[in-house]
């Protein structure tokens, strides 16, 4: 690191964040940029605009993932930083959008002060990682994680698809696949974001230094039992779904405690009985379970730790189980050495600084295919996210953009790894 540490232009950052938090806002104080919608659209020009003012390169690949470039040579690998500025509809006005903004500050306070750079930076601001189309689809396009079929088939749960979504606004889906990068085109990707939890903000710390992304599971799970009246039916002779459901929500706990790790959580976010009525006991319980963790061979484990106590539930009830895998991410871990320069800045502007993983995915996580990574977290006031209520003071949204500017700094001016 510099002697004296950089520091970006924080009232020109708190202006961008203010302008940028008006693109989309509803009455209801929410924030609704879904992927390619007006609002979205609307953003996309802002940025475009301030990235041009900024006297960067500006560049959109195939999957309509916007770029500003600095110092940029198409033979040398690049420092990525971003991440998104589309919403999931009542948004707050942090998510992703913060990293992007910081991310631009950051590369902006480098070309004013004349900073000479042996390798190129790219601020990115990805396409829909809010899966409005499933999936994050401008990053796994960046990592070469798409196909014709994965196109074709994205919709959202209106039924619109992705090409018709992106025709609308004059763009060709089908063009996303020409948006992968080689990992010889980076040389590293970081990812500023709000934590989205509340540990940060419990613990008083400006700075979260992340150690990797969790990986998850989740599954749709059924219990099937036998249907019958309510008032005729002894306890002792029924095959009570919702009996079943409810003695496994119970044992959670324990597996956790006996199977996962210090980071583990598993949740049942959606119930559904048949057939749903006041007098009849439940033939079926259909539940979403998810479980995550940082470690593989833990998910493994907790896999087969929640399947083995569902057949053993099933069997001493007198049910059937099955379930199906809806979806599975693989974990991810920061590099070591961008962990360690996230760290050292932090200390060297004295702030406050916790490691911790990141239970939410982002971009990071696709990033990560193709190319070293790390991930700054600034504290969520009360974990609050993905509503109107999310907020992080001004004091840790400036400490977190010194933070990146300096971390990128440094990647693009180190000896190759």
């Amino acid at each position: 690191m510099s002697a004296k540490p950089l520091q970006v232009d924080f009232p020109r950052l708190k202006s961008d964040v203010e302008a940028l938090a008006a693109i989309g806002r509803a009455d209801d104080q929410g924030i609704y940029r879904m992927a390619f919608s007006e609002g979205d659209m609307q953003a996309r020009n802002w940025l475009r605009e301030r990235i041009v003012q900024a006297g960067l390169e500006l560049h959109q690949d195939g999957a309509a993932n916007l770029f500003g470039r600095l110092a940029w040579d198409p033979d040398k690998p690049s420092v990525m930083v971003g991440s998104h500025i589309d919403t999931v509809p009542g948004a707050g006005h942090l998510d992703g959008a913060l990293g992007v903004l910081c991310g631009l500050e950051a590369l902006r306070s480098m070309k004013e002060q004349g900073i000479s750079l042996k390798r190129p930076l790219e601020l990115v601001a990805f396409s829909d990682e809010e899966g409005r189309f499933s999936g994050m689809f401008g990053s796994q396009a960046l990592c070469g994680d798409i196909s014709p079929q994965w196109i074709h088939a994205a919709r959202d749960l209106s039924g619109v698809g992705l090409t018709e979504a992106m025709a609308a606004q004059g763009l060709d889906a089908n063009e996303a696949l020409s948006a992968a990068r080689s990992p010889e085109s980076l040389h590293a990707f970081v990812e500023l974001h709000i934590e989205q939890g509340p540990v940060l903000d419990e613990l008083g710390s400006s700075i979260g230094v992340v150690e990797g992304i969790c990986g998850l599971k989740r599954w749709d799970v059924r219990l099937t039992g036998v249907a019958n009246h309510a008032g005729t039916t002894p306890m002792l002779m029924r095959s009570d779904a919702f009996q079943g459901l409810a003695e496994f929500s119970v044992e959670i706990g324990r597996i956790l405690e006996e199977h996962g790790g210090p980071q583990s959580v598993a949740t049942i976010g959606r119930v559904e009985l048949q057939p749903g009525a006041a007098n009849v006991v439940p033939g079926e319980a259909r539940f979403a379970l998810e479980f995550r963790d940082l470690e593989e061979s833990v998910l493994y484990d907790l896999s087969d730790a929640f399947r083995r106590t569902l057949s053993a539930i099933a069997r001493r009830r007198g049910l059937m189980f099955d379930f199906k895998v809806v979806s599975e991410l693989a974990p991810v871990s920061c590099d070591q050495r961008i962990r360690q320069l996230i760290e050292s800045t932090a200390q060297a502007f004295a702030y406050n600084h916790h490691q911790l993983p990141s239970g939410a995915a982002h971009d990071t996580q696709q990033l990560a295919r193709i190319t070293r990574t790390g991930m700054i977290f600034v504290p969520s006031k009360d974990g609050r996210s993905h509503s109107a209520a999310e907020w992080t003071s001004w004091n840790d949204i400036q400490a977190g953009a010194n933070v990146l500017l300096n971390t990128l700094y440094e990647l693009a001016n180190e000896e190759s790894p």
